[in-house]
């Protein structure tokens, strides 16, 4: 069993059902939502453009969340002082930049400059979250463990619960994430990341399906591989859309909650057609008609089928006095 301080806990029931489903919406995209954007536009984009698209999306999926995944340069901040996220909606705070450093077959993720987990914490989020490219054969695989056991223990340190998304990618030459031989590789690609990462101090992973729903077509090694997960994993875990279409996203959802899942982060599966839609009122149409019935199905699916998160995790025993010793030292926040 996972155990919680007090700020982590506080953090993790913020951001999921009362029953412990976490049904929360992604929307911390930058350069991707950008350059979509710019592409229906046929001009470049502003900052403040980006800022509101945000919003738009924020007010049209927070209600129907458990809490809403945002990023420091176009959302967070902005999301709170507009009142577009409800204060009974969790927030999530992405730490890193966009993109990737090294080359294509060692990728090194970077933190935001001029951010950092305490600044999430100060902001009054409910967690830390860290996108981390990963590949156990990697050659940058040894930085980025690293790099997850300094942010957990900077979220220890503040007593924040930090949601870790490792993204997988091919280490051979010139091969596409796309390819039947990466598909092949995926599932154990997958199953050893957890087993590799998930120790380092992760509260929570939002995971990539263990395997390529579009070569895969036998279930029960689907569902075998999801099983795995759940018995390798020493946090609970949610199911990432990867950009995925929404047909086909449901269906993982389905798979991974009914095999382990706590629950989903769904980005652009709920939204991204509305990205080509030109004009605003449109946009706005769709997210709040088309998106949210999608968003609101998959929520139906995460509570009656996935596993609550704490099966997995429960908070540390509360002891006489424990107030004078809460943020001495991480291991002391609860004890």
């Amino acid at each position: 069993m996972h155990e919680l301080t007090i700020g982590k806990l506080r953090g993790i029931h913020s951001i999921s059902t009362p029953a412990g489903h976490i049904t929360v919406t992604a929307l911390d995209h930058r350069g991707s939502l950008r350059k979509a954007l710019e592409k229906t536009l046929g001009r470049p984009v502003a900052h403040g453009e980006v800022v509101e698209e945000k919003l738009r999306m924020v007010r049209a999926f927070a209600p129907h969340s458990t809490a809403v995944l945002l990023d420091p340069t176009f959302g967070a901040a902005q999301a709170v002082a507009s009142g577009a996220l409800p204060g009974h909606v969790g927030l999530l705070v992405a730490v890193e930049e966009s993109g990737y450093q090294g080359s294509d077959e060692s990728r090194l993720t970077r933190l935001v400059e001029g951010w950092s987990v305490a600044k999430v914490k100060q902001m009054g989020a409910s967690a830390v979250k860290m996108l981390l490219y990963y590949h156990p054969q990697s050659a940058a695989a040894g930085h980025q463990e690293e790099l997850v056991a300094q942010v957990a223990e900077e979220c220890r340190r503040h007593d924040i619960a930090f949601l870790l998304e490792p993204m997988s990618y091919p280490v051979a030459p010139g091969q596409s994430k796309s390819a039947p031989e990466f598909a092949r590789e995926k599932p154990r690609v997958v199953l050893e990341t957890v087993e590799r990462l998930g120790p380092l101090g992760a509260d929570l992973l939002k995971l990539e399906f263990p395997g390529d729903p579009h070569w895969e077509q036998d279930e029960a090694r689907m569902r075998g591989h999801c099983r795995e997960i759940t018995r390798r994993s020493p946090v609970p875990w949610v199911i990432l859309s990867a950009a995925e279409s929404f047909d086909v996203f449901q269906r993982l959802v389905e798979i991974a909650c009914e095999e382990g899942a706590s629950g989903f982060m769904v980005g652009r599966a709920i939204w991204q057609e509305a990205m080509t839609l030109p004009d605003p009122a449109e946009r706005d149409r769709f997210l709040k008609t088309q998106g949210v019935s999608r968003l609101e199905i998959l929520k139906a699916i995460a509570n009656r089928r996935g596993r609550p998160w704490s099966e997995q995790a429960a908070a540390r025993p509360v002891a006489e006095g424990w107030h004078r010793e809460y943020g001495s030292h991480p291991d002391q926040a609860v004890a």
